[in-house]
């Protein structure tokens, strides 16, 4: 007759593992003050390993180089990734294409963030946050407005620069001498040419187009995004929308 060992049951710990139950119970305040130690060194080697940049304001050449010196010292310093907040109504196109061209070539990447609550990336804040590598808004933030605005503006077609009209003489009596030479007032003049085409006075308040050289800085700033927002995957409709209804 052979007589058999019983087995040990399957949940009844054994060898080592009658130990792991009780070694558990034993280490958990050892890994509690592991926890609470940790905490402040991971904070300290997180910051260590990202760049915090800040643009407040309005952007221009001193904003420029204020972000190309943060990306430098990322890049000499092995950060992990660089924090650009945002809250700006924009700036001037040359620093903003500066800014961009730096994120473009920086090897750290970038994570554009509209904060904080109630701030904006409005005009070039918005190609900026386009052209980062990451980008996210705190709630109540908002982008856009991103048309391109000469400083000084530009003349309107028909008109001359200093605001009159083309049509006027040099001592602004050149209307009223051609009233007289027709007999009939500008006024019922301009009432016939409403009927004629269907506008009437509410066709001399109809803005007057685009000029040309407008219309350049449009397309070449919905190119310009457009670029941006398929180089990232973003939104490229959302972004043409943004230059062309701003």
């Amino acid at each position: 007759m052979i007589r058999r060992e019983p087995r040990p049951r399957a949940n009844a710990p054994t060898g080592w593992r009658s130990l792991l139950r009780p070694g558990v119970a034993l280490l958990m305040p050892v890994l509690l003050l592991a926890m609470l130690v940790a905490g402040p060194v991971a904070q300290e080697r997180g910051e260590r390993a990202a760049v915090v940049l800040t643009v407040d304001g309005v952007i221009g050449p001193a904003t420029a180089d204020y972000v190309k010196r943060g990306l430098d010292e990322a890049r000499s310093r092995g950060a992990h990734a660089v924090l650009l907040r945002m809250d700006t109504p924009g700036g001037l196109d040359k620093s903003m294409r500066d800014i961009v061209r730096d994120i473009l070539s920086s090897p750290v990447p970038v994570m554009g963030y509209v904060a904080p609550s109630g701030a904006r990336a409005a005009s070039a804040g918005t190609y900026i946050l386009y052209a980062s590598h990451v980008a996210a808004m705190a709630p109540g933030t908002n982008l856009g407005a991103a048309t391109p605005v000469s400083i000084g503006g530009l003349p309107q077609p028909g008109r001359n620069p200093d605001g009159a009209r083309d049509d006027r003489g040099r001592d602004g009596q050149g209307s009223q001498d051609r009233e007289r030479d027709s007999g009939k007032p500008s006024g019922d003049r301009a009432a016939d040419k409403g009927e004629g085409d269907g506008r009437g006075d509410a066709g001399r308040e109809r803005r007057a187009p685009a000029s040309a050289m407008e219309s350049k800085m449009v397309n070449d700033a919905v190119a310009y995004i457009r670029s941006l927002a398929e180089m990232r995957g973003r939104n490229a409709d959302w972004a043409e929308r943004a230059v062309r209804d701003a």
